[in-house]
């Protein structure tokens, strides 16, 4: 589920070419130009929570964000109809309730494990779909005390700027994302992240250590092997990348736009980079 961090951030929000073919992959940011655009935009990979001693953000960022007109994320996350819309695709319409998904044992571990991470009632999320309890549970961390989203970072330093904020999909997409993981898949989920603190912890610190090294090549490799994501890889990353291609285009054509999205869509052969790159557009690494 610590993976989900980094692939899929636009819901966690809300709730609070080959590799060896792309030659530089030690860059969360990237420059968009060529193809006709009149200015050029920017492209940052974010982690959704991340501990504060961790934060990384540079001169180069922020110039580029300051650069910028516009700043889109996966969803326009300061729009009060998106986060209605996501809360209510969240909900479960089936006529069952969150703990007639779990085995007795199970709900009592989740009760415990929910009140002790989140602080709340399980009782209260009785209406919710068990994926949603999943994407609450990924916007917390169990790691530190003081987690920082890269999400709502970025996005008040826009709203500080009066910039306008832009989203690349409609909530029903990241839902139906969401949906198509199949809820054997998400009970097991849910349940490692409380059975197995221990490895996770492990898998978080390197998930960490490479987003800092700013290696995409590393944190690519990290979705690509991981088993939990292995069976949704191409909903979750290849079909919304290709997706978002024609709509970046149609944003960034006359204005320059920094786009904010999870850090596992940009590399690899259907990577946004490397389908930019596709399209036409030159996509060069910022450095420091």
């Amino acid at each position: 589920m610590k993976r989900l961090k980094l692939l899929f951030t636009g819901l966690m929000a809300v709730f609070n070419v080959t590799t060896h073919a792309q030659t530089d992959n030690n860059s969360l940011l990237w420059r968009i130009s060529g193809k006709g655009i009149s200015k050029p935009s920017y492209l940052f990979g974010t982690m959704h929570l991340i501990c504060r001693s961790d934060y990384l953000w540079t001169a180069a960022m922020q110039q580029s964000l300051d650069k910028s007109e516009k700043v889109c994320f996966e969803m326009d996350l300061d729009d009060q109809n998106t986060i209605m819309q996501s809360a209510a695709g969240l909900m479960d319409n089936t006529g069952k309730k969150l703990s007639d998904y779990f085995t007795t044992e199970q709900y009592a571990k989740l009760k415990k494990y929910v009140h002790d991470t989140v602080g709340i009632d399980i009782a209260l999320m009785e209406n919710l779909k068990p994926v949603a309890l999943q994407t609450l549970l990924g916007s917390q961390s169990p790691f530190c005390n003081d987690p920082v989203s890269y999400e709502d970072s970025i996005m008040r330093l826009a709203q500080n700027q009066d910039k306008e904020i832009l989203g690349l999909e409609a909530p029903k997409e990241q839902l139906d994302a969401l949906a198509s993981i199949p809820i054997d898949t998400v009970i097991k989920e849910l349940m490692s992240a409380i059975d197995d603190n221990a490895a996770d912890d492990g898998e978080y610190k390197a998930l960490v250590d490479a987003y800092k090294s700013q290696n995409l090549d590393a944190l690519h490799s990290q979705m690509v092997n991981s088993q939990e994501l292995q069976a949704q890889l191409g909903v979750f990353l290849d079909d919304r990348n290709k997706r978002w291609i024609p709509r970046m285009s149609g944003q960034m054509k006359n204005t320059s736009i920094f786009f904010a999205v999870g850090a596992g869509h940009l590399w690899g052969d259907n990577g946004v980079i490397s389908l930019l790159r596709k399209n036409g557009y030159k996509v060069e690494p910022l450095k420091n």
